[in-house]
């Protein structure tokens, strides 16, 4: 709420997808799901020869780093992060291992580091801690006060990655775990959903602490923040979305591709670019980010992806912002799935069966289907459909990255004359 009141709160953006994997290889490639090399969370791995946004950044003097949860694609082997342009690297590499909060050990710039007083029982693909004494995602918040202080003169990236409130699935229904479930000890809630409450002002203190450490090093003005989630609400480990509300009353939750399970927030801070309070209804979605971090640093946007910089949403210069046409998902591990906004208009379908089509102006909780009665419409997103999605295939990673002209004026104002990193 504070970022927010500080920045920007954006209310039509989208994941990449509807769950982790695929998700956040929209954001670090920037395409979206029909040309992504990961599509869901099973049977892929990020192509050997992406560039990611942390590959453009560091190839452009940037310090950077990427703390918790990698998990993009199946079984990512040590070292993995530092191939795609991360520096460093502390936290999981594969979505299991991130369910377990007390883990025995974790990675670290392609080595495995014990975690001492956690002992794990291995369950499925993950594991359950039977003696917890280190909580993972404290040691992730320590480990970014200590990236930004040791970075402070030097522009960074900082992808911090936390797994909070994710559930750890092996667990059951006491898959929330947290050190403790304050301040809700003695609400009269289910065990489960005090936890989750308890995780979520975790992650919150997490998100102030990077905020004061930033204005104890001077750097608030410098730098830009942004928080986001990577699919909607979850119902594992006991959690229940419809307790919290936790799809503000969109239809859908994680592994759904209606509102529910892909409108995620995104709030934008950077104290004297952006203007205070501000709320925004421009259209934009995980795949976003690399073009507009792409731009924000002065770097050419490699030609493929399907991302469009909302920077200048964020710095308040609507004329300048250009538009998605269309933002599109598939998503296929229970059955496939494909979607697509078109303006106000919501499509969903099953491939190979009818489609559903939305008037998000007028019903954002997707409750009628007006399909019958807009065929042109459905007609078009149809023909659209046609050509949105292709294999994955190999690109070849350049070389050198081009860069603009460091003379760039979009970032300056009258009070500071000083280069922003």
């Amino acid at each position: 709420d504070a970022l927010a009141r500080d920045g920007i709160r954006f209310t039509n953006h989208y994941a990449g997808s509807t769950v982790c994997a695929p998700s956040r290889c929209c954001l670090l490639t920037g395409r979206h799901t029909g040309h992504a090399s990961i599509r869901g969370n099973k049977g892929g791995a990020l192509d050997a020869r992406e560039v990611t946004v942390a590959n453009l950044l560091q190839n452009a003097g940037y310090a950077t780093a990427a703390i918790g949860k990698w998990g993009v694609g199946e079984s990512p082997g040590p070292g993995d992060p530092q191939r795609y342009g991360f520096e460093s690297f502390f936290g999981y590499l594969d979505m299991w291992h991130a369910h377990n909060y007390y883990p025995d050990y974790l990675w670290h710039d392609g080595a495995r580091v014990p975690l001492k007083g956690n002992i794990v029982r291995p369950v499925g693909s993950g594991g359950v801690a039977i003696k917890r004494t280190q909580y993972s995602h404290d040691l992730f918040t320590d480990s970014a006060l200590a990236f930004l202080e040791e970075q402070r003169n030097r522009p960074f990236f900082l992808y911090l990655a936390l797994t909070i409130p994710h559930a750890n699935n092996e667990a059951g229904d006491e898959g929330m775990e947290v050190p403790d479930d304050a301040p809700y000890q003695d609400r009269d809630w289910p065990q489960a959903h005090k936890n989750r409450a308890a995780m979520i002002t975790r992650l919150d203190r997490t998100v102030g602490a990077i905020v004061d450490k930033l204005a104890e090093l001077g750097l608030s003005n410098d730098t830009l923040v942004l928080f986001t989630s990577d699919n909607g609400p979850h119902e594992e480990g006991g959690a229940d979305a419809v307790f919290f509300e936790s799809s503000g009353g969109l239809r859908g939750r994680k592994r759904d591709l209606y509102e529910g399970g892909i409108r995620v927030p995104l709030v934008a801070s950077w104290p004297g670019r952006i203007p205070a309070g501000r709320v925004s209804d421009h259209l934009s979605a995980g795949w976003d980010i690399l073009p507009t971090l792409t731009e924000l640093a002065c770097l050419e946007t490699p030609g493929d992806v399907d991302g469009v910089s909302f920077l200048p949403t964020l710095l308040g210069q609507a004329e300048r912002q250009r538009q998605h046409l269309f933002l599109y998902w598939e998503f296929g591990e229970q059955r496939p799935l494909q979607a697509m906004r078109l303006g106000k208009w919501k499509f969903v379908r099953e491939i190979g069966g009818r489609g559903e089509l939305y008037d998000l102006r007028t019903d954002p909780a997707e409750t009628r289907d007006v399909a019958a009665h807009n065929l042109p419409v459905v007609q078009s997103i149809e023909f659209i459909l046609q050509t949105i999605h292709d294999r994955p295939t190999r690109r070849p990673r350049p070389t050198t990255i081009p860069m603009r002209g460091r003379d760039d004026d979009r970032f300056d104002d009258d009070d500071d004359d000083d280069d922003d990193d």
